[in-house]
């Protein structure tokens, strides 16, 4: 399977001037929009509404800062509002890795287009 990456912003709702933008890996194992402990001050004060415990793909277990709400929008998508999950990461070659989880992709009505290796819009949300 082929890697899939999306441009993402990420706003600070009280603070509008706290924004970040960034390429985020699309990863539909994990549950939530996952930005490096690093880059918190950059959205500036946001509400922390807990910390959970995360497993990783390694199945080692991290923890991580549920902190929000936040306005996010993947590039070419609806802007949604929701809760960013904020865990310590090591940078590769000194870039940092964000992911784009489910939750995100189904609030964005994003789905994950195997073949093309892209994410294509969904017509119609779920009540089933």
């Amino acid at each position: 399977m082929g890697r899939i990456a999306a441009s993402v912003t990420i706003d600070n709702i009280s603070k509008p001037d706290k924004s970040i933008r960034c390429d985020a890996l699309v990863d539909t194992g994990a549950s939530h929009m996952v930005l490096p402990t690093a880059w918190k001050e950059r959205l500036g004060e946001l509400r922390e509404i807990g910390t959970v415990d995360l497993e990783t793909a390694t199945q080692k277990t991290v923890q991580g800062a549920v902190c929000g709400p936040v306005q996010l929008q993947i590039e070419g998508f609806r802007p949604i509002f929701t809760e960013v999950l904020f865990v310590d990461m090591e940078p590769e070659n000194g870039k940092y890795e964000p992911l784009i989880g489910y939750i995100v992709l189904e609030q964005s009505q994003a789905a994950v287009d195997m073949m093309g290796h892209r994410l294509v819009h969904v017509k119609r949300l779920d009540l089933k």
